[in-house]
């Protein structure tokens, strides 16, 4: 089964919560967010509302599910609704295992067992009610698989089979999913589970190690694993819920934990992470890129849970991964940098401050986050401070990211074509037209930001204002395509002949919130500045 929506009442954390539209197609969803926005507590949701649903009751607890503060729900059934795509199931097993959790906290620090007691049925077992609980199941596992094989050696295993045949049957899958996030770490046997049951390891010189030995984030990654492993044999069509998977490990190999969880789900299934951790996220992104459609990420951070909140997957672009790493690292994200970076003209962060400041940079960010979202603009000061590289820019990216493409562009302005020529030899990339007003103050755009408003009617006024604008600019000495010089007017013209609120205080935040997201790549002025930027490249 896989989730389309899940809507939240008063519970929790959440005044009124709706998770809309996940693809159908996403095997892996990632709620990403700083510890505290309210992951766990949409986990605590979904556990309750399944229990409910799959008729093993519920304890509405009114000191733990209900929002304070808000008016009680009286139930979970008016608390928490979840959509699934496709036919809801009525037999009892198929709605047992349409939901699996696991929470935050799985310590199993050690255990051995000296008998083999009768399991109960995976899709019976309740192993905890709400996300604060304790989930340790390792000795439960242990103990599931002794059981089923003590069973298979008496009535269903092929008799014919050698013994190494069977124990590859009973932990082969567990041995090789351990080898791939573990080169060097062998899980051996399960020892006597009448004496000493527990997991024997291998690792360099060091041979038939218990458990207990291994590291806390080998313990951890072993658990999931594990976990997954043995859950996968009776559980299909299933919605796996894990809360904060990366604990105790290093980020490589949380994300070789992701690429095993990932491969390990079923395509009828569906993996849901909340996480904040870089190596998870740097995963999710890798999977994203080479399984379009399969990775959705529900972005938690900055929301106000005490309003209304509808939250979509994200659009993957530099910005939402820029916000993710700021979570993740703080201020160590500034460190991160893309695959490719232009350097463009404009006063930098450092050398000067106020909202202003980078203004080129951050209109172009957002006018190429969806074609090129591994693509960062940073000013590098004006035309001839890019040309020089006179802040070094170039030997710093150099040295934090040996692999990263650097670009540098400048505008036209009144460079003759023997100049621009010129330039380009020394690698600088020159705008065809004077500068980016042009192309933000573009025909084309206008007409967008006319319809964006329902105001179709506005077109040609709107048009002639700016032809105004730029007579008046000329009559003031500038050249008769010095948008720059005319935005000022344009800008108070349109947003007075549009009836504009909250679109910028001046005309550069006007062109960065407004104009900027209105350029697509439908236009002729888009397909124009892509060209005088990114010709040649394959990023």
């Amino acid at each position: 089964m896989k989730i389309k929506s899940v809507s939240l009442r008063n519970f929790k954390r959440f005044t009124d919560l709706e998770i809309q539209d996940i693809p159908e197609t996403a095997k892996l969803v990632i709620i990403a967010g700083p510890n505290g926005c309210g992951k766990s507590s949409l986990f605590d949701g979904l556990k309750s509302w399944h229990r409910q649903w799959k008729g093993a009751g519920h304890n509405w607890n009114l000191r733990y599910y209900p929002k304070h503060g808000t008016e009680n729900v009286s139930h979970i059934t008016n608390a928490v609704k979840v959509e699934f795509y496709g036919e809801e199931p009525t037999d009892s097993n198929e709605k047992k295992k349409a939901l699996y959790t696991r929470t935050a906290y799985r310590n199993d620090p050690l255990f051995s067992l000296s008998s083999l007691n009768k399991v109960p049925s995976q899709l019976d077992e309740e192993r905890f009610e709400m996300l604060i609980q304790n989930d340790a199941v390792v000795s439960n596992n242990y103990q599931r698989l002794a059981s089923q094989a003590f069973k298979d050696v008496f009535k269903s295993y092929d008799e014919n089979a050698t013994i190494r045949e069977f124990r590859e049957h009973v932990i082969g899958d567990i041995k090789s999913a351990i080898r791939r996030v573990f080169p060097d770490l062998h899980l051996n046997d399960l020892g006597d589970p009448l004496e000493d049951g527990t997991f024997f390891f291998g690792k360099g010189i060091s041979q038939r190690f218990d458990y207990q030995n291994l590291s806390g984030g080998e313990k951890a990654a072993f658990d999931l694993i594990l976990d997954l492993v043995v859950k996968i044999r009776g559980f299909n069509n299933t919605v796996f819920c894990i809360d904060e998977p990366e604990l105790h490990m290093n980020s490589r190999l949380q994300g070789h934990l992701l690429q095993e969880m990932f491969n390990l789900i079923n395509d009828d299934s569906q993996l849901w992470i909340a996480t904040h951790s870089i190596g998870m996220m740097r995963k999710a992104k890798d999977l994203a890129t080479r399984n379009p459609g399969s990775v959705a990420f529900l972005d938690f951070d900055k929301r106000d849970f005490d309003r209304k909140q509808i939250i979509k997957p994200e659009t993957v672009n530099r910005a939402f991964w820029e916000n993710v790493l700021h979570v993740a690292l703080d201020d160590l994200a500034a460190l991160v940098t893309p695959s490719q970076i232009v350097i463009c003209e404009g006063v930098s962060r450092g050398t000067a401050y106020g909202q202003n400041v980078g203004h080129d940079a951050a209109c172009l960010d957002k006018i190429f986050s969806g074609e090129f979202p591994d693509t960062k603009f940073i000013a590098g000061g004006n035309c001839n401070d890019v040309v020089s590289d006179r802040y070094a820019l170039i030997g710093a990216i150099e040295a934090l990211s040996s692999g990263a493409k650097i670009i540098r562009m400048i505008d036209r302005d009144d460079r003759s074509g023997e100049q621009i020529s010129e330039l380009q030899k020394e690698g600088v990339r020159v705008l065809s037209r004077r500068h980016l007003e042009c192309y933000l103050y573009d025909d084309e755009v206008l007409d967008a930001l006319c319809e964006s408003q329902s105001l179709q009617n506005k077109k040609q006024e709107l048009k002639e204002a700016k032809k105004a604008a730029l007579l008046e600019s000329v009559k003031r000495g500038n050249a008769n395509d010095d948008m720059k010089s005319a935005s000022g007017k344009i800008y108070t013209e349109t947003k007075r002949l549009l009836g504009l609120t909250g679109a910028g205080n001046d005309s550069k935040s006007f062109m960065r919130s407004t104009l900027a997201p209105l350029l697509v790549s439908s236009m002729v002025a888009y397909k124009e500045l892509r060209q005088d930027i990114f010709a040649g490249t394959s990023c």
